[in-house]
């Protein structure tokens, strides 16, 4: 009856020894792995003092229900518990505890060291605040109407780019002609190098000038031999006779920029010239047929004087 007794004694001794609640579990696991609680805090990424609680299960020394579960789960992973079950004893003794009466909260995080910190949930706010204050003035000035000055100066900006662009498209519009005055060799090409025309331009020939032509020029050396139109406009002459002239641009608006008011004084000074010299050729035979004073004294004097008759004797006595 001894041994008997002695055996029954040993026998329910045993499920004394073992633990029964879920932080006594937990530092049995961590004692039996030789772990000490800073490790498992190292591993965890949870605080010292909030695993200490953990092994206590004294629940209300933690920021709440599902912080208290996340631990524990966190807890059971790092010493290779069933999380599953520590977790659902954790729970079951919160909920029984004055802590689940008390402070009920449904979020429950899988894992405590994916909670956002506080710092970053209150920047994450002011971000949220910042766009929606950002919809709301871009809205209510989507919805206002716009004025009459408005209206008017967009009117105006959309006008000005047309009317620049018509300016620059309007004068390449026009083709350029090159006519021979007399045979006159040329080379016009592109900014690429490509020869657009190249060879001898015989009087009365004419070359028109591709429209795609990309920035061309033209190299001569008799640039007065050619007679240049943009359009219906004839330009300056591009050089000095008889002096080569070499990347000289040729497109319309260039041409258009050097004018045509250089040609009309040349054109004048060239119509004056003939009628000058005539008047100074009928000028000079007048001078030549008026004779002057001292040209005509001398011829009017006789050359000498005839000599006077000498007196005789017999003439004068008879």
């Amino acid at each position: 009856m001894a041994d008997e007794t002695e055996l029954d004694t040993g026998a329910d001794s045993a499920p004394e020894m073992q633990p029964d609640t879920p932080g006594a579990k937990l530092r049995a696991a961590r004692e039996a792995l030789g772990l000490s609680l800073a490790e498992v805090a190292t591993r965890t990424r949870i605080a010292l003092r909030q695993l200490e609680a953990v092994e206590r299960d004294d629940y209300a020394a933690l920021p709440g229900i599902p912080y208290a579960v996340g631990f524990a789960r966190a807890y059971a992973r790092a010493v290779d518990l069933d999380e599953v079950a520590i977790a659902a004893e954790v729970r079951q003794a919160v909920h029984s505890s004055d802590m689940g009466a008390n402070r009920y909260e449904a979020f429950e995080p899988v894992d405590p060291a994916r909670v956002p910190s506080r710092t970053l949930a209150w920047t994450a706010a002011i971000i949220v605040l910042v766009l929606i204050a950002g919809y709301t003035l871009w809205r209510s000035q989507s919805l206002t109407p716009p004025t009459g000055e408005e209206i008017a100066q967009e009117q105006a900006k959309a006008k000005a780019p047309a009317a620049a662009s018509a300016a620059r498209v309007a004068p390449a519009a026009q083709p350029v002609v090159f006519t021979a005055i007399d045979d006159v060799w040329l080379r016009i090409y592109d900014e690429a190098g490509e020869r657009l025309k190249d060879g001898l331009l015989k009087k009365g020939e004419a070359f028109t000038l591709p429209t795609g032509a990309r920035n061309p020029m033209i190299l001569t050396g008799r640039p007065q031999s050619l007679s240049v139109t943009v359009g219906s406009k004839v330009v300056a002459p591009l050089g000095a006779p008889d002096r080569t002239i070499a990347d000289v641009p040729v497109s319309a608006e260039a041409l258009l920029a050097r004018g045509t008011a250089a040609a009309a004084p040349a054109a004048a000074a060239s119509s004056a010239t003939p009628s000058s010299r005539p008047a100074q050729r009928r000028a000079t035979p007048r001078q030549t047929t008026s004779p002057s004073a001292g040209d005509v004294a001398p011829a009017a004097a006789p050359a000498s004087a005839p000599p006077a008759p000498a007196a005789s004797g017999d003439g004068t006595g008879g």
